[in-house]
């Protein structure tokens, strides 16, 4: 039996997914548990992935005539209980401010002071404050559709956390429209989607199934909720995004009325659409390995590494100056809308300078030593195969097709996601094979098991209830434009007009 290699994050996915997952984090450099309970610290390598997430996705959002704008980050109660079923959905998450001030007490520590008259909500989502505003905004059909999005955080008092996934705070967009029709809002719902659809696909390389919630799986007063949902490596399914047609509900609750062209005065229409910080969580999952993340071209905190290999110290500077100048070609290219980002690493620290890029992810490493220069050539590794595969490539040739090679690397990332994610959907009639399915077969790894499975349901809540209660398994959407065939509820035999993804879910 051969020695089994070594990686670099230990356990390995097989062994502890779940703690594979926290140690790629820490050892990718990107985030850290925070001192305060269920907050995490965003650390730069991290953020400026954030940071691309948000400048792409924000010049998406305008190219369909969102503006962004920024609301209160406290929200009075009273706002929040005016749509019954939307606070019902979110008090057991809110956090509330009741006090304005400290003072000292009488054993001289601080202790709150200065009762509100009303306690403030700090912001878990922002419908009722962003509605008291378009109540103001909003008196004619002319002022309409409104487009609005904040790029902004959010606090729900989680009791089980998990950095980037599932955080008391974490940062996120949210948007909010009001249209004049309901078709209005339903189109620019499916639009929304559309956008999120195309964004992880083309940038995130991770495939997503688009559909619509049940009714049990809504957002809190919408009237219809529609995501993205992405298989992870342990089969589990990430909602990644959601876009809600929220109808008249949230209208009314804040009294966003306009005056038709009838001269009738109407309630409008509402939507709202975000996505968070997860996403990162959802890009570690589908696409790092057991030696650490693995990170998208399109959306890499940076695209290459250069890593001058000094050996002598009258090498020094001139390897040096053959690594500035090959970055400053480097950065003069574009990729997808943005300049090559390029760092250089020159620390003396041995082997492990290398494995420290291949964690962080960082899609493509080059060496360059003496060697190298006097060939006029570099040594290139690509993250999306193993650390051993090197080449060595002509400078002006890795320059000229640094572009094909980064597309390349983005290509096959999608081509391997995908692949998973068929390989793991089945369709399942059998009642009795579709809780094998979901039951673990590994007793010391209970997180694999599974996958998508394409079920009948007869749209019953208590079938829904019924699964979810014996496999912890959800219906994560019913598929737009699904076929309709004629088959049998996989819990209770009834009819059914068509099949639903259930799955295991984050």
């Amino acid at each position: 039996m051969g020695k089994q290699a070594k990686t670099a994050i230990t356990p390995t996915r097989a062994e502890d997914y779940p703690e594979w997952y926290q140690q790629v984090v820490v050892a990718s450099d990107m985030a850290e548990k925070s001192i305060v309970r269920g907050c995490m610290v965003i650390k730069p390598w991290g953020y400026a992935l954030w940071e691309n997430i948000r400048t792409i996705l924000d010049k998406m959002f305008k190219a369909t005539g969102v503006k962004n704008a920024y609301f209160p980050l406290f929200i009075p109660l009273s706002f929040l209980e005016k749509e019954a079923e939307h606070v019902e959905g979110f008090a057991k998450e809110c956090a509330v401010v009741t006090h304005h001030r400290l003072e000292k007490g009488e054993n001289g520590g601080l202790v709150p002071a200065g009762e509100l008259a009303e306690p403030l909500v700090i912001r878990p989502t922002s419908e009722t404050i962003i509605g008291d505003s378009f109540s103001k905004w909003i008196g004619s059909y002319r002022d309409l559709p409104m487009l609005i999005n904040q790029w902004a955080n959010v606090v729900r008092w989680e009791m089980r956390t998990r950095i980037f996934l599932r955080t008391s705070e974490f940062l996120w967009q949210e948007g909010h429209t009001v249209h004049e029709t309901s078709e209005e809002a339903v189109d620019r719902t499916h639009m929304m989607l559309g956008v999120y659809k195309k964004f992880a696909e083309a940038y995130f390389a991770m495939p997503v199934l688009t559909g619509s919630k049940t009714p049990s799986e809504r957002f809190p007063g919408a009237v219809d909720t529609f995501c993205i949902e992405a298989m992870m490596q342990d089969r589990k399914s990430l909602q990644a995004g959601t876009s809600h047609f929220l109808g008249q509900n949230f209208a009314r609750a804040s009294e966003i009325k306009f005056q038709s062209s009838e001269e009738k005065e109407e309630y409008a229409w509402t939507t709202s659409w975000g996505v968070s910080t997860r996403l990162i969580g959802g890009l570690i999952m589908t696409h790092s390995d057991d030696d650490g993340i693995i990170l998208p071209p399109r959306i890499a905190s940076a695209h290459i590494v250069l890593l001058p290999i000094i050996r002598k110290d009258k090498e020094r500077e001139t390897v040096m100056e053959y690594t500035r100048q090959l970055a400053l070609e480097l950065r003069e290219k574009v990729y997808y809308g943005r300049n090559i980002e390029v760092e250089i690493d020159a620390r003396d620290i041995g082997g492990t300078r290398g494995w420290d890029w291949i964690k962080k992810g960082i899609p493509v490493r080059v060496e360059i030593g003496p060697r190298d220069i006097a060939n006029d050539s570099v040594f290139v590794a690509r993250r999306d195969r193993s650390h051993r595969d090197k080449e060595g490539i002509a400078r002006s040739e890795f320059v000229a097709n640094i572009g094909d090679l980064l597309d390349d690397i983005q290509q096959t990332l999608f081509d391997r996601a995908l692949a998973f994610r068929t390989e793991n959907t089945v369709i399942i009639d059998d009642n009795s094979n579709f809780y094998n399915y979901f039951t673990p077969k590994d007793p010391d790894n209970p997180e694999i098991h599974g996958g998508f499975a394409m079920s009948h349901w007869c749209g019953s809540q208590t079938c829904e209830e019924i699964i979810k209660k014996d496999l912890s398994v959800t219906i994560r959407c019913i598929p737009l434009n699904n076929e309709q065939e004629q088959g049998s509820c996989i819990c209770c035999g009834k009819p059914s007009k068509e099949r639903v993804v259930f799955a295991k879910a984050y």
